[in-house]
């Protein structure tokens, strides 16, 4: 018999656990990666690759994490011990909850980091620092700045602050009403900047910088990538969503929610494009450039426009809101485990946690200037940090999720978790959960390890 309530609290309402997994999903990779990736690899016919991806690999294996989250109502780890015993199957399961665990703690130590230069970026944006300058000013001012380690130490820090604050409060004072107040203010900052950008002259050419198919452009490498940021940009395999999962009521409809999860993140990903690319191409900027284009290309759209200094502004502000509900979901998971295995109050357990994770940013940081020529395999610690966490614990973690709730998971269990009864909804999700997603994740973790360039399929 499993608990109908966690011992942490429960969202209030199933919309209040749909903006909280939205706010997890919706990060800095939404905003610049998905833009950036769907132009470069042929606009429409990425898009289109990327929401059949959504649909048979990203859906699924996040109804089976909120499934095993809301059947366990525990952290990752216990959740993954009391399930796999429940079932007859292995403690050992219990190793996906410390995998995912640790993912997050990785990720949130040098997204912190990060996370941290966008906040830099709204004083430096509202002060006017971006008047007028050039591209050569522009990147000497990045330069710089992340060769601050105190700069960087003191932004990281603040932010590491406002995640604890916010993970200290609990579920329903704390998550739920961090992500009722900044979900609809990210919606509301974006609608605002696409509507700025439609008044650049280019927003036609940013559009179809977008959207236009170009099925020459995508191929394997293009079709690899889609299938990739479809997993990643759901924030699977990293225990925040199986946590929120344990927080949501016996009642909620799993598939509904997730639909509407993956829907809203796809949008959030569209309308970022639809807000930088019109004003990149409208100051005859290049906008291959990656995660380069938020610090080294947009301060100088911001700096030549008209309202440039009021928008710019705002569009760093929607980072910071865009950062921080991913990080509160990064360190839940932990949370939760130590307030469950150890007996610490809340406060006490986010603290903990924060702090630990502030210590390994600082390591981060330091790789960017004091420690730089400190590499271990030709990174270092931060891209390190990044490449074990992203690129081989996600979407391990992912794969072992699929499996679990496919092929561990007794059927009546998932029948009975999902609410679809035996239908064809339930079939097909039987379907792609048990053969589809984990093949799918797991060409993207050989891929992204380099296997398969090594053997010629990449």
């Amino acid at each position: 018999m499993t608990a109908t309530t966690s011992i942490h609290g429960m969202w209030s309402t199933r919309m209040a656990f749909i903006l909280a997994a939205t706010g997890s999903a919706v990060g800095l990779g939404n905003i610049w990666r998905f833009p950036y990736t769907a132009g470069e690899y042929g606009g429409g016919a990425f898009v289109l690759v990327y929401l059949i991806c959504v649909a048979a690999i990203g859906i699924p294996i996040m109804m089976a994490e909120i499934m095993l989250g809301r059947r366990g109502r525990q952290s990752p780890i216990n959740t993954m011990r009391l399930l796999a015993t429940q079932e007859g199957r292995s403690p050992a399961w219990q190793l996906l909850g410390w995998m995912g665990i640790v993912a997050g703690f990785l990720i949130l130590s040098f997204y912190s980091v990060v996370a941290g230069w966008t906040m830099a970026y709204v004083f430096r944006a509202a002060g006017g620092a971006f008047a007028g300058v050039d591209a050569e000013t522009v990147s000497l001012m990045f330069g710089q700045f992340i060769a601050d380690p105190e700069a960087l130490l003191a932004w990281h820090s603040i932010f590491m602050v406002m995640s604890v604050a916010v993970v200290a409060r609990g579920v329903a004072n704390g998550l739920e009403s961090s992500v009722r107040f900044m979900m609809p203010a990210l919606f509301l900052l974006l609608v605002a900047m696409v509507g700025y950008a439609m008044t650049s002259g280019h927003f036609v050419e940013g559009a179809t910088y977008l959207f236009r198919p170009d099925f020459s452009k995508l191929g394997t490498e293009g079709i690899l990538s889609a299938m990739g940021q479809a997993f990643f940009s759901l924030s699977l395999g990293m225990g925040a969503i199986m946590v929120y999962g344990s927080y949501l009521n016996s009642r909620s409809s799993i598939a509904t929610s997730v639909v509407i999860i993956a829907g809203t993140d796809t949008l959030v990903a569209i309308l970022a494009g639809l807000a930088i690319f019109p004003l990149v191409f409208a100051n005859d900027l290049a906008p291959q450039l990656g995660s380069g284009m938020v610090f080294k290309v947009l301060p100088i759209a911001f700096g030549q426009m008209p309202g440039g200094q009021f928008f710019g502004t705002l569009f760093f502000l929607l980072l910071v809101f865009a950062a921080w509900t991913s990080a509160i979901s990064l360190l839940e998971p932990m949370v939760a485990w130590l307030v469950e295995n150890r007996g610490f109050s809340r406060v006490r357990a986010a603290m903990l946690a924060g702090v630990a994770v502030w210590l390994l940013g600082i390591a981060s940081l330091l790789s960017l200037n004091l420690w730089s020529d400190l590499t271990l395999f030709g990174l270092g610690f931060m891209d390190l940090c990044e490449f074990v966490a992203a690129n081989v614990m996600l979407p391990l973690g992912g794969v072992l999720i699929a499996i679990f709730a496919g092929w561990m998971l007794a059927r009546s269990s998932s029948i009975d978790e999902l609410r679809l009864g035996d239908g064809v909804g339930y079939r097909l999700w039987w379907l792609l959960i048990r053969y589809v997603a984990p093949i799918a994740v797991a060409i993207v973790l050989l891929n992204a390890v380099g296997l398969l360039k090594l053997i010629g399929l990449g």
